[in-house]
C-alpha cells in the first residue's frame, strides 16, 4: 500500500504540491490526471523520492521513505519501476541490452539475467526483437522495451509518467492492454500519470484529479466520470464523453431561458448501467401525466460499466412538471434542465 500524507513540495516560494493526501491499494491501477503544470509529475517523483517532498510522509508498505538512509532508499527504489513519455532507451544497446541494464546495476548474475530478460520479453511481446536496436523499432515497440526494463527487476509498483502521450491512438490501446495484463498477471500496482482521459477511462480503477498542486477530486473512475463535481473534471470528461447538446438538435433552437409558459422543458439524463433497466420515461408519463419526447440517446462504456445519456423534452401541467423534476433528482441518476423549446418549433 502507498500512503501519501500531507505532502508539500516547495521550489523556493512556489508551492508545487499543497497538502496531498492519497492512499493507493496494493494491486490496483490508480490514475492521477491533470493539465500540464498541475503538479502530477512532481507528485509521481515524490513517490519514488527522485524529488523528496519538502514535508509530509511517503509510506510504501508501512516504510516511511523520508526516513530511510541513502542505502536503504536505493534498495527500496528497486521495488519501484518507472516508464517515461520519451522512452529513455540507450541507443547503443540492443533491446536485450536495454532490459538488462537495471539487472547489471543490481549485480544479478549473467545466467539469471538471460532468463529474466527472455521471460520479460515474452510478456511484452518482443522476443523476436531482442537483438534489434532502438532506431529499428516503432514508438510502440520502444515503449514496450521501456516497460520490460521497468518490470524486469520484479517491482511491486510501476509508475507511468505520461507513457502514452507520444503514441498514436492504436498504439496507445495496445500499450494499455499490455499494462492491464501486467497488472493482472504480475499483481503490480500501477500508477498512471496522464492528461489523457481516454487512458484513465480505459484501465484505471480509481483516479485523483490534481490542479495547482492540490487534489480537487478523488474516487472510482465510474463515479467520477458519471458525476464529476468540479469544472476541471467536467472538462476532462467532456473530452471523451461530451455533455454538450448534440449538433443534431441545433435546429430546435434550445434557449437557456423560458420565454413563454407554453415552452417545453429539455432535460439531460445521465445514468449508469445499474439503473438502465428502470422505467424512468414510463414513470414520468404514467405518474405525472406528462408528454415526453426522446430527442437523443447514447450509450458508452467505462471499462465494463455502461453509461447512458438521454435528452428528453417534457410538456404538461406546470405543477406536475415540477413534481417530476423533483422526482428525477431523487433517483440515482444525474438530471439537468438544459433549456427550453418554443411549443411551435
Amino acid at each position: 500500500m502507498i500512503e501519501l500524507k500531507h505532502i508539500t513540495k516547495l521550489y523556493g516560494s512556489f508551492k508545487a504540491l499543497d497538502d496531498i493526501n492519497l492512499t493507493i491499494k496494493d494491486g490496483e491501477i490508480f490514475g492521477i490526471v491533470g493539465q500540464s503544470g498541475a503538479g502530477k509529475s512532481t507528485l509521481v517523483r515524490c513517490i519514488n523520492m527522485l524529488e523528496p517532498p519538502t514535508s509530509g510522509e511517503v509510506l510504501i508498505n508501512g516504510k516511511d521513505m523520508m526516513k530511510l538512509s541513502k542505502g536503504q532508499l536505493r534498495e527500496e527504489r528497486k521495488k519501484i519501476g518507472m516508464i517515461f513519455q520519451h522512452f529513455n532507451l540507450l541507443s547503443n544497446r540492443t533491446v536485450a541490452g536495454n532490459v538488462a541494464f537495471p539487472l547489471e546495476l543490481s549485480g544479478v548474475p549473467k545466467a539469471e539475467q538471460k532468463k529474466r530478460i527472455d521471460d520479460i520479453l515474452d510478456v511484452v511481446g518482443l522476443t523476436e526483437y531482442k537483438n534489434k536496436y532502438p532506431a529499428q523499432l516503432s514508438g510502440g515497440q520502444k515503449q514496450r522495451v521501456g516497460i520490460a526494463r521497468a518490470i524486469v527487476s520484479n517491482p511491486d509498483v510501476l509508475l507511468s509518467d505520461e507513457a502514452t502521450s507520444a503514441l498514436d491512438p492504436e498504439t496507445v490501446k495496445s500499450i494499455l492492454s499490455l499494462l492491464r495484463d501486467i497488472n493482472k498477471k504480475l499483481g503490480i500496482t500501477i500508477i498512471l500519470i496522464t492528461h489523457q482521459m481516454e487512458v484513465i477511462k480505459e484501465i484505471a480503477e480509481r483516479v485523483a484529479v490534481i490542479e495547482k498542486g492540490k487534489i480537487i477530486e478523488e474516487g472510482s473512475v465510474v463515479d467520477l466520470f458519471t458525476n464529476p463535481q468540479t469544472e476541471t473534471l467536467k472538462k476532462f470528461v467532456g473530452s471523451v464523453m461530451s455533455s454538450d447538446v448534440p449538433e443534431q438538435l441545433s435546429h430546435m433552437n434550445i434557449t437557456p431561458e423560458k420565454k413563454s409558459d407554453a415552452d417545453q422543458t429539455v432535460i439531460s439524463l445521465k445514468f449508469r448501467g445499474d439503473v438502465a433497466n428502470e422505467p424512468i420515461i414510463a414513470n414520468l408519463i404514467r405518474q405525472y401525466n406528462l408528454d415526453v419526447s426522446i430527442l437523443y440517446g447514447s450509450i458508452d462504456y467505462i471499462q465494463n460499466v455502461s453509461f447512458g445519456r438521454l435528452i428528453i423534452m417534457i410538456d404538461g401541467d406546470e405543477g406536475n412538471m415540477n413534481d417530476a423534476l423533483n422526482h428525477l433528482k431523487e433517483l440515482p441518476i444525474t438530471s439537468e434542465v438544459i433549456g427550453y423549446v418554443r411549443s411551435d418549433n
